[in-house]
């Protein structure tokens, strides 16, 4: 992962699973291109978002495929609780481009927050595929699986209350998949690497 860090997004803009702010692991083309983008991720950063998606749709509108613009016009249908567009915006970009790994990342913290874990985890299996050192893959993967085992912890205790084993395997999960006291998610951040298909990170319960 690489370049400079961003200032952390808005409180409760994420819990346990971490979203790619910015950045998809691509060149840009040209100049002016590098420098739309770099304005729209500025007022992105500022939470301006009805002016950061009119900079980017004035980009999409001379290159409709360019896939750094569709990455962030995602990012702003996710923090603006648009998550059907951001779904699909994501979904397309998985189509097009399936060998970044970032767009799989936040399409499976959307399904975290829609509680679809399942889901999740196949997107997260097809961030890895993509690019198996992504480290922040794997740690969004373990945090699904512990919320796929609290419910099946859950499950064993509603079918045989008498069982104290389920019983502390549920608590001991909750704790696992609670956050830490004092300690606010942050989703990670990173702006636009050049080349190679990059790690970043990503963000939601």
């Amino acid at each position: 992962m690489t370049s400079a860090p961003l200032p952390q997004p808005r409180p409760g803009a994420s819990a346990a699973l971490r979203a790619i702010v910015f950045g998809l692991a691509l060149g840009i083309s040209a100049p002016l291109f590098a420098d739309a983008l770099a304005d729209a991720q500025r007022l992105i950063r500022k939470g301006q978002f009805p002016q950061a998606m009119e900079a980017i749709d004035h980009q999409l509108a001379s290159t409709p495929n360019d896939p750094q613009a569709r990455f962030l016009k995602g990012i702003i249908y996710s923090e603006t609780n648009k998550t059907d567009e951001a779904i699909a915006v994501y979904t397309k970009l998985n189509e097009d481009y399936p060998e970044f790994p970032e767009p799989y990342n936040n399409l499976a913290v959307l399904y975290a927050r829609q509680k679809q874990y399942e889901k999740a985890r196949m997107a997260l299996d097809m961030a890895i595929q993509a690019h198996p050192s992504y480290a922040t893959a794997y740690e969004n993967l373990g945090d699904v699986y512990a919320k796929l085992s609290n419910q099946a912890y859950g499950k064993a205790v509603q079918l045989d209350g008498a069982s104290k084993l389920a019983k502390t395997k549920l608590d001991l999960s909750r704790e696992l998949i609670s956050p830490p006291a004092k300690a606010p998610a942050k989703p990670a951040v990173s702006p636009l690497p050049a080349a190679e298909p990059a790690a970043n990170k990503a963000a939601e319960q």
